[in-house]
């Protein structure tokens, strides 16, 4: 804010700087003997009149001009010659003091008025802005705050169970865990991570499920497309693979789960395919409503317009397809973008 207050200082500096060479050759080409006079009288009268005035509607800004605006403004008019009196040599002409009353003090009323105007519509735009970037990164933050329990109680779940039996792999589990929460804790606060470290990220988690299931993999994870020139918001597939382990049969077969991640050009499509337990009369939901809901509302201040979540069900299996559109576009082009959302 401060540096946006001195660019209109400069502003305003260069422009009077202009404005008084420009007065002062206008003057020495028409012959007038007492130019410099009659010029320094003649700026002194609108620096006089347009400061008086802007620090005026300064002060009464966002205040109701009350009679003591008025009376004020009413003495800023009667003085305002009198700056060009006190520079101009000729003895005092009447006729002077009520041309420049009539002339050059409403004009620069009215200028004085258009730029504090101007200003204050700059500067409150730019405040209105800031509040709303630090209310969606105050969300996000508050969003993505919400995975670290929600991801943590279900593995740690995972990992008492397997304690508990005494199983070898609890070791195992223990550091595929530590892992992930170095990289949620961590690495995850960048607004974008690469695309290539959220797979790694998604593969430790497949790693760390696994351990529940004696099979071969039940994760068929497939992967195409240019993925090392991308970079994403973190964390906003990890939801829609829990989903998908928590709502399929207590049995799975080795590919069950079908995880698929493409990149085209500027867009980025994942998918996640699982059979129905019986048990899970709706698997897309979350208890307490965590999941999903979370999933959605980041998609929606992060990718505004550019991305499509769908669901499906055929037969026997739930599908969810993520598309995200323009992954190429600058991080500050996208902010801006949000903000007018």
């Amino acid at each position: 804010m401060d540096r946006v207050k001195k660019i209109f200082w400069l502003i305003h500096l260069s422009v009077w700087i202009l404005f008084t060479l420009l007065v002062g050759l206008q003057l020495s080409s028409e012959g007038d003997a007492h130019w410099l006079s009659t010029t320094k009288g003649f700026i002194a009268t609108c620096l006089y009149v347009f400061y008086s005035h802007f620090y005026l509607l300064t002060w009464y800004t966002g205040q109701r001009k009350d009679r003591g605006y008025w009376l004020r403004l009413g003495g800023i008019a009667l003085s305002g010659p009198f700056p060009f009196l006190l520079f101009h040599q000729k003895p005092f002409d009447f006729g002077f003091y009520l041309m420049y009353l009539v002339t050059t003090v409403p004009i620069f009323l009215f200028l004085s008025w258009l730029a504090r105007v101007t200003e204050t519509l700059v500067l409150n735009t730019i405040r209105k802005e800031q509040l709303e970037k630090q209310a969606v990164e105050a969300e996000l933050t508050n969003l993505k705050s919400q995975i670290n329990p929600h991801f943590l109680f279900n593995t740690l779940n995972n990992i008492h169970t397997l304690v508990y039996k005494q199983a070898p792999a609890a070791p195992e589990a223990v550091m595929h865990l530590a892992s992930l929460m170095r990289y949620m804790i961590y690495e995850s606060n960048a607004s974008t991570v690469p695309l290539t470290r959220e797979l790694d990220y998604l593969r430790d988690y497949v790693s760390l499920q696994q351990l529940r299931y004696k099979n071969s993999p039940v994760v068929d994870l497939q992967i195409a497309g240019e993925t090392e020139s991308c970079y994403i918001a973190p964390l906003l597939f990890i939801h829609l693979l829990e989903n998908a382990y928590k709502h399929s049969p207590a049995r799975l077969e080795p590919g069950d789960l079908k995880v698929r991640m493409e990149v085209k050009e500027d867009t980025l499509i994942f998918s996640v395919q699982n059979p129905i337990g019986k048990k899970s009369a709706n698997p897309l939901e979350e208890p307490g409503g965590i999941g999903l809901p979370n999933v959605r509302k980041r998609l929606s201040l992060l990718y505004p317009d550019q991305h499509t979540l769908t669901i499906q069900q055929t037969g026997e299996t739930f599908t969810v397809n993520l598309t995200i559109h323009g992954l190429h576009v600058p991080a500050h082009e996208r902010q801006a973008h949000l903000l007018h959302h």
